[in-house]
């Protein structure tokens, strides 16, 4: 199965944890989206970010989405890792498994973050719900 759907960030809440000398620093960031589409519903996410000395920032985070999803609600968690360069960033994500609660137990999948115009931004999963009683895995 696939779905789309359009978030947008709500809060962005970014600490310094450590600077380079000569440029570049870690940071931590906790934010809140909420989503509109084929899933629907708010998310909470923290990521950890290295801003490099080549003005590429990488990162990974892990963000909790509460709310529907094909018809199902319930709650999941995503695993997201990426880059930011060029002014856009490339982040794929997958499903953790056994993370998801409700009617979405048994959820897995993969997908990808696109940033769109005017600085909105796009989310595409491709997933499956495991048979009753096995682990989503994929």
């Amino acid at each position: 199965m696939h779905a789309t759907s359009t978030l947008a960030i709500k809060n962005w809440d970014e600490t310094t944890v450590h600077e380079q000398i000569g440029g570049g620093k870690l940071s931590r960031v906790s934010a809140k989206k909420t989503y509109t589409g084929e899933i629907e519903g708010e998310g909470v996410l923290e990521y950890l970010m290295a801003y490099r000395l080549d003005e590429i920032v990488t990162f990974a985070g892990l963000e909790r989405i509460v709310g529907r999803l094909g018809g199902r609600s319930g709650s999941f968690v995503i695993q997201i890792n990426g880059v930011f360069a060029g002014g856009a960033p490339d982040e794929s994500f997958s499903v953790v498994p056994n993370s998801a609660t409700g009617e979405l137990a048994g959820l897995a999948g993969r997908g990808r973050f696109t940033a769109g115009p005017s600085n909105s931004y796009h989310l595409e999963l491709d997933y499956e719900f495991a048979p009753k009683g096995e682990p989503g895995t994929a």
